[in-house]
C-alpha cells in the first residue's frame, strides 16, 4: 500500500534478466513421471505446476511428525508461466477418519502479512471431531511471505510500527516522506516482484496447491483477508471450490483503502454502544452516568493528552510507563470499545489519575527492523497492488480526506484517511478482482467486531449470492468459529456445514 513511484515492469521480458531475491529464473519445475491432461482450469504451460510431486518431510522437531512440510513452485507472473519462478512452502496433517474423508481443508489466517504454515496445527487443536474426521488440514505461507521467497524492505523499526499515523497538519509533511521512503524502499529491493504479490495470484496459487495434492476440489477456511482471498479463489475456480467458511469478513469488492475506512466508519457505533454500557455501570467506573456524559468524559481525556502527553501507569502491561498523546489512546482503546468494553473502562479510569509528562526524547525509530520488515512489506504490497487504482496518486487528496473523515467520525477518521505508501507504490500488475458469484459459501460474523466490522461481512454476503449468513448479534472480536465463548448456535452452524456440505436454509442469527 508509495512519487518515486516506478512503472511495474510493463516490460515483462525484462524480469528474467533481473536477479530478485527469492525468485528462481528457470523454466524448470519438479514434476510427476506422468503429464496432466490440460484442462481449462490450468492450461498445458502451467501444468507442470500442477503435476509436481513435492518431498514432504518433518517441519520440525519441536512438533509431532504428522505435521509435514514442503516446497512448490509457482510461477512469479501466471500469464508467462515459462518465466521466472517463486517458491512456496506448504504443510498438512493427515487427520481425516478412512471410510468418512470428505477431501483437504485449506486454512489461511489473514493480515496480508500473517504466516499461514502453522494452519493445519491450529485447526487440529480448534476444530471439532466430527470435522477432523472429514478432512485433511492444509496450510501454506503466501508467495512473499515468511518462508515463501520472502519480501524484504530493510525498513525502520518507525516504518513498521505503527501502520497508521493520525493527520495533523504539522506532521503531515513528515507523514508523507514516510509513506514515501517505505515505498521506494521495497521498490528498490523488489522492483521485479511486488506487481505480482497481489490475492489473485495467490488464489492462483491455492490452486496449483491443489492439484499438487491431488484434488479435484478443495475447502476452505479463512479468517479476516483470508476471507477475501477466499472469495477471489471462488471468483477464478468456481467449480474448484467446494465448502467455504469465511469468518470475520471483509468487503470483497472494497478491499485496500476501502477496508482501512471501513475502520472509522465501525468505530463510531461501537463507540455508542460502549458509553451505553459503561453509563449503566456508574457506580463502578465514574465516568459518567448517560451515554453522552461517558463519550465527554473521554473527548475530555483526550483532548487534554492532546495538549499535554500522560504518563500511563494503569495495568495494561504494554503501555506502561508509556506517554501518550490524545491521538495514542484513541488508536490504542479503538479496538477495545468493539472487543472488551469494561477493560477499556478501566484504562480510561486509569488515565484519568494519570500525571502529565513530557514525551521521551529517545528513540529507536531509526533502527533497523529485524522483525516485522517482511510482514510490513507484504501488507503494504497487497493492500496497495490488489486495488492499487483506488488509491489516490496526490498527497493533497489524502490531507483533504482525513480532514473530511475527521469530522465525519471522530474516533478514527483522520488515521484511516491520512496518506500511507500506496500514494507512491507500484501499479498492480492487473486490476482487482470483482466479486459476484453463486458459489455456496457460509459467512460468519460477530457484531462487534473491530478489524472487520459487521458492514464488511454483510458485503461479502451480498457479493456471495450462494453464501449464508450466520450473525452473533452481541458477539464481540475478530473471529467467531473455534474461539472460546462462541455460542454453541454459530459452531454447529459451521460444523455441520464442513461435514454434511450443506448451508442453512436461511441466513443465522446466534446471541452472544
Amino acid at each position: 500500500m508509495h512519487t518515486v513511484h516506478k512503472a511495474a515492469l510493463a516490460a515483462v521480458g525484462l524480469l528474467a534478466s533481473l536477479c530478485v531475491p527469492g525468485v528462481t529464473h528457470t523454466a524448470q519445475a519438479t514434476t510427476s513421471a506422468g503429464t496432466a491432461t490440460a484442462t481449462p482450469d490450468h492450461p498445458a504451460a502451467l501444468t507442470r505446476y500442477y503435476d509436481q510431486r513435492p518431498a514432504w518431510h518433518r517441519c520440525d522437531k519441536h512438533h509431532t511428525v504428522a505435521y509435514q512440510c514442503a516446497h512448490i513452485t509457482v510461477p512469479l507472473d501466471y500469464n508467462r508461466p515459462t518465466g521466472p519462478t517463486l517458491r512456496l512452502k506448504i504443510s498438512h496433517i493427515r487427520t481425516s477418519t478412512p471410510g468418512r474423508r470428505h477431501g483437504v481443508l485449506l486454512s489461511d489466517p489473514g493480515g496480508p502479512g500473517a504466516p499461514g504454515l502453522d494452519e493445519p496445527l491450529r485447526m487440529k487443536a480448534d476444530l471439532s471431531k466430527i470435522v477432523k474426521e472429514r478432512y485433511d488440514l492444509v496450510g501454506f505461507d503466501p508467495r512473499g511471505l515468511a518462508t515463501s521467497s520472502p519480501l524484504h524492505c530493510g525498513l525502520t523499526w518507525g516504518e513498521v510500527s505503527p501502520m497508521l499515523h493520525p493527520y495533523r497538519a504539522a506532521t503531515f509533511a513528515k507523514d508523507t516522506a514516510r509513506a514515501r521512503d517505505i515505498a521506494a524502499k521495497c521498490t528498490a529491493r523488489n522492483s521485479a516482484v511486488l506487481p505480482y504479490i497481489n490475492t489473485r495470484n495467490t488464489a492462483r496459487d491455492m490452486d496449483v496447491i491443489r492439484g499438487v495434492l491431488g484434488e479435484k476440489k478443495i475447502s476452505y477456511f479463512g479468517l479476516s483477508y483470508g476471507t477475501y482471498l477466499g472469495a477471489v479463489y471462488t471468483q477464478l475456480f468456481p467449480e474448484r471450490s467446494d465448502r467455504v467458511v469465511l469468518d470475520s469478513a471483509v468487503d470483497p469488492n472494497h478491499f485496500g483503502r476501502g477496508a482501512m475506512q471501513a475502520w472509522a466508519t465501525g468505530t463510531e457505533p461501537a463507540f455508542r454502544d460502549w458509553s451505553r454500557l459503561i453509563a449503566r455501570r456508574d457506580g463502578t467506573y465514574h465516568l459518567g452516568d448517560t451515554a453522552a456524559k461517558v463519550r465527554d468524559t473521554f473527548r475530555r481525556l483526550v483532548t487534554r493528552a492532546d495538549r499535554t502527553p500522560l504518563l500511563y501507569e494503569g495495568k495494561d502491561v504494554e503501555h506502561q510507563g508509556m506517554t501518550l498523546t490524545g491521538a495514542d489512546i484513541r488508536d490504542w482503546l479503538r479496538e477495545e470499545f468493539f472487543n472488551a468494553p469494561y477493560q477499556a473502562a478501566r484504562e480510561i479510569v486509569a488515565l484519568r489519575k494519570s500525571e502529565t509528562a513530557r514525551p521521551d526524547p529517545s528513540s529507536d525509530g531509526g533502527r533497523a527492523a529485524s522483525v516485522g520488515d517482511n510482514t510490513t512489506g507484504l501488507l503494504w504490497a497487497v493492500l496497495c497492488g490488489d486495488n492499487s487504482a483506488t488509491w489516490p496518486r496526490d498527497p493533497a487528496t489524502y490531507r483533504s480526506d482525513a480532514r473530511r473523515d475527521s469530522a465525519r467520525y471522530p474516533l478514527y477518521g483522520d488515521f484511516a484517511a491520512n496518506i500511507t505508501p500506496c500514494a507512491f507504490w507500484p501499479r498492480g500488475s492487473e486490476p482487482a478482482t470483482h466479486v459476484d458469484n453463486t458459489v455456496g459459501a457460509l459467512v460468519v460474523q460477530n457484531q462487534w467486531d473491530s478489524q472487520t466490522p459487521l458492514t464488511e461481512g454483510l458485503a461479502m454476503h451480498r457479493a456471495l449470492h450462494g453464501s449464508r449468513l450466520v450473525y452473533v448479534r452481541g458477539g464481540r472480536g475478530h473471529g467467531v468459529y473455534g474461539i472460546p465463548g462462541t455460542p454453541a448456535c454459530a459452531t454447529r452452524a459451521v460444523d455441520a456445514y464442513l461435514v454434511g456440505g450443506r448451508l442453512p436454509a436461511h441466513d443465522v442469527t446466534c446471541h452472544a
